[in-house]
C-alpha cells in the first residue's frame, strides 16, 4: 500500500489510480469494514487524528479533484466522511524526498513522457499535508 505524501498532479495514471484504490482500503480499515491492512504503518498517520475518517476523507477528496482535472470519473460516493484537504497534517521533507526518488523510479519503468515531466518539476505535498524539516517519517517501514 502506498498512500503517496506527494502532490496527486506529480502522480502518473497508475500511480493516481492505485492510490485511489489503496486508500479506499485504508478508510475501510480505519471504518472497522475490513479485517486485512490493520497494522499497515502508513494508517498510523491517519489513525493519530482525532477524526480519521474525514482526514481520510480530505486525503480521497484531494484525489479525486485531480482526477477530476485529467477528466477521470472516481466515483466519490465511497468516501465516508468528504472534507477539502487543507493543510493541516505535517509530512517531513525526507519523506517527499524519498517518495519522489520512488516514483521517479516507477515513472522511468512505465511512464517516459510523464518521467520526463517528472525530471521538469519540484515535489510538493498533497493538499492535506505541508512540509516540514526532517528525515523519513517515522512511520515508513521499507525505502523503496
Amino acid at each position: 500500500m502506498r498512500i503517496w505524501s506527494l502532490h496527486p498532479r506529480h502522480l502518473d495514471r497508475a500511480a493516481l489510480v492505485a492510490c485511489w484504490r489503496e486508500t479506499l482500503l485504508a478508510q475501510a480499515v480505519l471504518a472497522g469494514r475490513t479485517r486485512g491492512y490493520t497494522r499497515h504503518p502508513q494508517l498510523e498517520r491517519f489513525r493519530t487524528q482525532p477524526d480519521p475518517l474525514r482526514v481520510v476523507g480530505a486525503y480521497l477528496t484531494g484525489l479525486a479533484a485531480e482526477a477530476d482535472v485529467r477528466g477521470y470519473r472516481f466515483d466519490r460516493t465511497r468516501v465516508l466522511r468528504p472534507a477539502e484537504p487543507a493543510a493541516e497534517l505535517a509530512v517531513t521533507q525526507g519523506q517527499l524526498v524519498l517518495e519522489w526518488g520512488h516514483l521517479g523510479a516507477k515513472l522511468l519503468a512505465r511512464s517516459p513522457a510523464d518521467a520526463e515531466r517528472w525530471r521538469r518539476t519540484e515535489p510538493s505535498p498533497h493538499p492535506l499535508f505541508h512540509a516540514v524539516p526532517g528525515d523519513v517519517e517515522p512511520w515508513e517501514r521499507t525505502v523503496p
